[in-house]
């Protein structure tokens, strides 16, 4: 099959009645998929603290925002390394497998991420994690061959909404459970505890994960085409693909996807957009926890851990209520060209709640109400998820490129990701350490970068809503 600029996005000029959600396996992948965020999020409300608590900065709080973002980082950097190996690999030999060689490398890195006391062990059980997990990539394939162009939007709104609810579960625990011994005496008194006071958390994530391995391999049903069983399922999925030779039922060459303008506007616009959000996520608990005479709020872990978990109940409810009806009225593209520009008041308020708590030298209502601004805005950048996943998935020439696809769109947004936290982190410290233009010059960065999603997002197609 040739492949170049002309090849159209996945399309039938018949259009039909909508399909119904495959409800019980697409209710299993949205499931495991609760321990991405689960296992990513669950150390933004402590990071900062345990990097000063072991004294890597030599006292100097102003450096915190290097090692913290350095931390960050390297889960996406190690995922950017490999997650196209193993999307790739899920195209020949199934998802199943390599989702379960993530969640157990998920599992295990965690218990290794809470037995750490020594920076490199920190960063040497993030690298695992990262590497050992493309799972995110193959989850979404599987929704997009469970799926048509008639119910696809809707399968990928839910996606939001699953990690909106990790969101807000994993910074509840992630704050409420470190140092169990300060809060539970009684229950956690001994010198373990006092050893390894981040450990609890971990463990919650390190169970979620290995409980999520069983779930899959008992329940999860294989997805790609040429690994289901019997020749009912391989004739159905075929007629949904819309293959008409085996010439083109096996995976397009990287080299040739690469190449392809309707491939890669989605996977720039998804790496982009992955750039900006992790830089927000990375600098919400840093300025939220910074000292009021640096700038910041000044914030308990647990009171981070209470703001994100609000965020994340919010947010799920708002994806629930809003996302799925928003692109059957409006469409696709203009959701999103619409949702990314909500980056814009989330960017200003920081400079303006810095500005403000240097008067009030307290968090008060005026503080309160920014806070709440950030994150309306921040639920509304969430549709903008929903709606790139349908643009990379659409894009694919086959069903049986959907691994290589969303391999390499992960990868764009894993390289995005892994460059984030650390570059925003430490631009933020730098900003305040040498109160570049008044501290304010990671900002200005943000802003530069939002002003090329915009143009980017100009540049995706409309989408038909055929089936396929």
């Amino acid at each position: 099959m040739v492949v170049d600029e002309s090849t159209p996005l996945l399309e039938n000029s018949q259009a039909k009645a909508k399909t119904p959600l495959p409800k019980t396996q697409l209710g299993l992948t949205l499931f495991v998929l609760f321990s991405e965020p689960m296992s990513a999020q669950y150390i933004f409300p402590f990071i900062n603290q345990l990097i000063r608590e072991l004294g890597v900065t030599g006292g100097d709080d102003r450096k915190i925002g290097y090692y913290a973002g350095v931390i960050e980082s390297l889960f996406f950097v190690a995922q950017a390394l490999t997650a196209l190996y193993w999307s790739r690999l899920s195209d020949y030999i199934g998802r199943k497998p390599v989702l379960l060689v993530g969640l157990a490398g998920l599992s295990a890195s965690n218990l290794c991420f809470g037995l750490s006391r020594e920076f490199w062990s920190l960063v040497a059980s993030r690298c695992i994690a990262g590497a050992l997990n493309g799972n995110v990539g193959v989850m979404k394939s599987i929704v997009g061959e469970i799926t048509d162009n008639t119910n696809m939007a809707r399968a990928f709104a839910l996606i939001p909404i699953v990690f909106s609810v990790g969101a807000s579960i994993a910074p509840l625990y992630g704050g409420g459970l470190a140092k169990p011994h300060d809060h539970w005496p009684e229950l956690f008194s001994g010198s373990f505890w006092v050893q390894y006071p981040y450990f609890l958390p971990c463990v919650v994530s390190a169970l979620f994960a290995a409980f999520s391995f069983f779930i899959t391999a008992l329940f999860l049903e294989e997805s790609l085409p040429s690994k289901r069983r019997g020749k009912e399922s391989q004739l159905e999925i075929g007629a949904q693909v819309g293959t008409a030779s085996d010439k083109d039922a096996s995976p397009v060459p990287i080299r040739t996807l690469l190449k392809t303008y309707s491939v890669m506007i989605p996977i720039a616009n998804y790496g982009i957009l992955g750039l900006v959000d992790i830089g927000f996520f990375a600098l919400v608990p840093l300025f939220y926890a910074t000292p009021v005479e640096i700038g910041g709020l000044g914030l308990s872990p647990f009171a981070i851990g209470v703001c994100m978990t609000t965020f994340g109940i919010g947010n799920g409810l708002f994806q629930m209520l809003f996302t799925a009806r928003a692109i059957e009225r409006f469409g696709e593209r203009r959701v999103f060209c619409s949702a990314v520009l909500a980056f814009f008041p989330i960017i200003v308020t920081f400079p303006i709640m810095s500005w403000v708590i240097q008067l009030q030298k307290e968090v008060g209502l005026a503080i309160w109400i920014l806070v709440f601004v950030q994150m309306l805005s921040w639920a509304v950048i969430d549709m903008a998820y929903a709606v790139i996943f349908v643009f990379v998935t659409r894009a694919a020439p086959n069903k049986y490129s959907l691994g290589t696809m969303n391999g390499l769109s992960q990868t764009t947004t894993s390289i995005a990701r892994a460059m984030g936290p650390a570059t925003f982190t430490s631009l933020f410290a730098f900003s305040k350490e040498y109160n570049l233009l008044g501290g304010n010059l990671v900002y200005v960065l943000l802003l530069i970068l939002l002003c090329l999603l915009v143009f980017l997002s100009r540049r995706l197609p409309e989408l038909r809503k055929d089936k396929q």
